[in-house]
């Protein structure tokens, strides 16, 4: 069975959104390993449609030699959406065929490498609480950001996580994984 991964920046008081804002003066190069030890695994994306429309702007133009550029332009693409029709304009990108859930169930079944979900903070939520992530990496910088989306919300149900392996950086930067407990 495939493995289910997402990784989110995240500063110290939980936010996840928008770290453009506030991640790179502690941006490191042990921090871009640790990515790009998870993208190494990776053969499959799943996407937002909020995500894949930011990133289907920018990605396809970035520089050949960028290292992430080089992993998501040929990177097989699924983007689950309620709104996109067609063909979608981006290298190897579609749009899932069933509902999210099913779909990721699904996927997970077939032979490959990893599966990430990335640039999307629900799909992150839904298929964590449906028990279908395997691998959650939390890459948290040593900042305040005082304002954006958290991953995690009040109303959410009581989750039991099970720290993986956990790296600090030179720059103080702390990359934690966790998966579901098993109970």
């Amino acid at each position: 069975m495939r493995r289910l991964t997402a990784g989110l920046f995240s500063s110290v008081d939980g936010v996840v959104e928008s770290p453009h804002l506030w991640q790179f003066d502690s941006f490191d190069a042990e921090l871009g390993a640790g990515m790009g030890e998870m993208i190494a695994r990776v053969d499959t994306v799943l996407l937002g449609r909020h995500g894949y429309e930011e990133w289907a702007q920018y990605w396809p133009a970035a520089e050949a030699a960028d290292p992430f550029g080089g992993f998501i332009n040929p990177v097989r693409k699924f983007v689950a959406s309620r709104t996109l029709r067609g063909d979608l304009g981006w290298t190897n990108a579609s749009l899932m065929d069933a509902p999210l859930e099913e779909f990721v169930r699904s996927l997970k079944q077939t032979d490959g490498g990893d599966i990430a979900v990335c640039a999307s903070i629900s799909l992150v939520r839904q298929l964590l609480f449906a028990g279908l992530l395997d691998s959650l990496m939390l890459m948290i910088h040593p900042v305040v950001a005082g304002t954006g989306r958290h991953l995690f919300e009040a109303s959410d149900p009581v989750t039991r996580l099970e720290l993986q392996e956990t790296t600090t950086t030179s720059k103080g930067n702390v990359l934690a994984s966790y998966g579901l407990r098993g109970e």
